[in-house]
C-alpha cells in the first residue's frame, strides 16, 4: 500500500535491522523498544490489521507464529519466557495501519499491559 512505513520496510526502500526473513514474513528490530528483546513481525503482504485478515491468509499468519517461536529461540527469550500481541485499533494502540506482531522479552514483563 502507497506511503504504508512497513511495506516501505519490506520492500527495503526503508532500512531495518533485520532478525528474521522468509517470502511472506520480515521481522525486525523496534526503532523505540519497550523491553531488552522488542521485535516487529509483519507480513509482506499488506494487511492493515486483525480485522482485515482474510481466509487466504491463514498461511500468513501460521508463518508469522512459526517466525516468532525461531526468533525467541535465536535471541535466547525461549526458555524463560515472551510476549507476542498486536493492536487492533486506534484504541489499542494501533499506530501503524500494517498488521504487525510485537515480540518482547528479556525482562519480566508485567500484566495486564495497559
Amino acid at each position: 500500500m502507497e506511503g504504508c512505513i512497513f511495506c516501505k520496510i519490506a520492500s527495503g526502500e526503508i532500512p531495518a535491522e533485520k532478525v528474521f526473513e522468509s517470502a511472506n514474513v520480515l521481522a525486525f528490530k523496534d526503532i523505540n523498544p519497550g523491553a531488552p528483546v522488542h521485535i516487529l513481525i509483519i507480513p509482506k503482504k499488506h494487511i492493515a490489521s486483525v480485522n482485515d485478515i482474510e481466509d487466504q491468509d491463514v498461511n500468513i499468519i501460521g508463518e508469522i507464529f512459526i517466525a516468532a517461536k525461531k526468533i525467541a529461540s535465536s535471541l535466547g527469550v525461549a526458555e524463560d519466557g515472551y510476549r507476542v500481541v498486536t493492536n487492533c485499533g486506534e484504541n489499542a494502540g494501533q499506530t501503524v495501519q500494517h498488521l504487525h506482531y510485537h515480540l518482547l522479552g528479556g525482562r519480566s514483563l508485567k500484566w495486564p499491559p495497559g
